[in-house]
């Protein structure tokens, strides 16, 4: 079960320009997406909360997903000292399910979500053959099929789900992670240059580039893997009416609604941070 809330309350409140960016994902994953906002944006402070006490949102259905992302949007805006200027929603799934409705409740703060790369992935395919490993969810999701239909005719998708993959990277289950990428690259066929192969494999899921090195191994040197951490990146420097000035690098606060030391661990791992993570009951 979650641990109790903590309290999350920053000594002395902030001033507009220097109000953190919010980012949330189902677990760690979004940690991918996190790193590429602070390669972008080096002096933005950053909160990121990571609703592992209900991971995984992928093997979800869309009210659930809707009930989560809403409870963590609210609480976002409405923290009494550390209210945030955006939110980025560092999961496919969550995007697909939520984003239009986030929108709609908070009208005045922008709202950036993710979508799976297809369409970086057309402008680099030479064999017009692209792999998308995402989760069921986002597969099944409206939002993917508008997204890749608005791409008929200028590539093949064979689009894989990939049950249990993001709960494995969370659970840092590193043979399952071998298991299981083995078992969806072997189901999306033959990976290359020649015609017929697929030649781009979209990483659909925030989790997925944290096992990008086993994925390159088993597709080859010659596949190019695409997720989506610097085109969000880019995209929330583009919305942002307000940056902070330049200075020393921007301050994170973690945050989780499940295992702290697992969000910890994961930070120093992928982000090279050693911040203290704070719980939340939510």
């Amino acid at each position: 079960m979650p641990s109790p809330a903590s309290d999350l309350s920053l000594a002395v409140p902030i001033e507009p320009r220097k109000r953190p960016i919010g980012v949330f994902d189902s677990g760690v994953g979004g940690l991918s997406v996190l790193r590429a906002l602070r390669t972008e944006l080096p002096f933005e402070d950053f909160v990121y909360v990571a609703d592992s006490g209900y991971a995984p949102y992928g093997e979800r259905d869309d009210a659930f997903v809707i009930r989560r992302s809403h409870a963590i949007a609210d609480y976002l805006q409405g923290h009494e000292h550390a209210a945030i200027k955006a939110l980025v929603i560092a999961c496919n799934t969550a995007t697909a399910a939520a984003v239009h409705l986030l929108r709609l409740d908070h009208a005045n703060l922008p709202i950036i979500g993710v979508e799976p790369a297809l369409k970086p992935a057309v402008a680099l395919t030479q064999t017009k053959r692209i792999g998308v490993m995402a989760t069921r969810g986002t597969l099944a999701s409206q939002k993917f099929k508008a997204l890749k239909d608005s791409l008929a005719g200028q590539a093949e998708f064979i689009c894989q789900p990939c049950d249990g993959l993001a709960d494995a990277i969370e659970r840092d289950d590193t043979n399952e992670i071998v298991v299981l990428c083995t078992e969806y690259i072997r189901a999306i066929g033959q990976f290359g240059l020649k015609n017929g192969q697929v030649d781009t494999l979209v990483l659909g899921c925030t989790h997925y580039p944290f096992a990008s090195h086993h994925l390159q191994a088993l597709v080859g040197p010659d596949v190019r893997l695409i997720d989506n951490g610097e085109p969000v990146a880019r995209q929330t420097r583009r919305v942002l009416s307000s940056l902070s000035p330049a200075g020393s690098q921007g301050q994170l606060m973690l945050i989780t609604t499940g295992d702290a030391l697992a969000l910890s661990r994961a930070a120093q791992r992928w982000l090279n941070v050693n911040e203290n993570v704070q719980t939340l009951t939510i």
